[in-house]
């Protein structure tokens, strides 16, 4: 299954030049970066397997030492893991929580089409 469209494709993610347009692009600050990605980036590896996407990471030489990263993939992979950085990197308890559950759950296993469209139903979180 083909994560980004819901077709059935027999060519690896990375064959289809369209994964490769429009990267995801921002900023999360370095504790956040050690936390998803543990010390020396140990999981960026696995999670980049697991959600069938590439991900950068640069270091950002400013006052708060922010991380620069940039994700291409298919979209719905792309989408679930701003949801999951949103989410670990939230005040609120709940949404912190979910974000938590969902890495753990790329690290430990790939994501299923089941994963990302559940993701993508899941209502805004407004608060505790």
């Amino acid at each position: 299954m083909d994560m980004g469209t819901g077709a059935v494709s027999k060519e690896p993610w990375w064959t289809l030049p369209e994964n490769f347009h429009a990267p995801m692009v921002f900023h999360m600050e370095e504790d956040q970066e050690e936390l998803i990605f543990g010390l020396g980036d140990t999981y960026l590896r696995c999670i980049e397997l697991h959600s069938d996407t590439l991900i950068q990471l640069e270091s950002c030489f400013t006052a708060t030492g922010q991380t620069r990263v940039t994700v291409v993939g298919p979209p719905m992979a792309k989408q679930w893991l701003l949801l999951m950085f949103h989410c670990v990197g939230s005040h609120y308890s709940k949404c912190h929580a979910q974000g938590l559950k969902m890495l753990e759950r790329v690290r430990s296993q790939p994501l299923t089409n089941d994963d990302l469209v559940a993701s993508i139903s899941l209502p805004p979180y407004t608060g505790d």
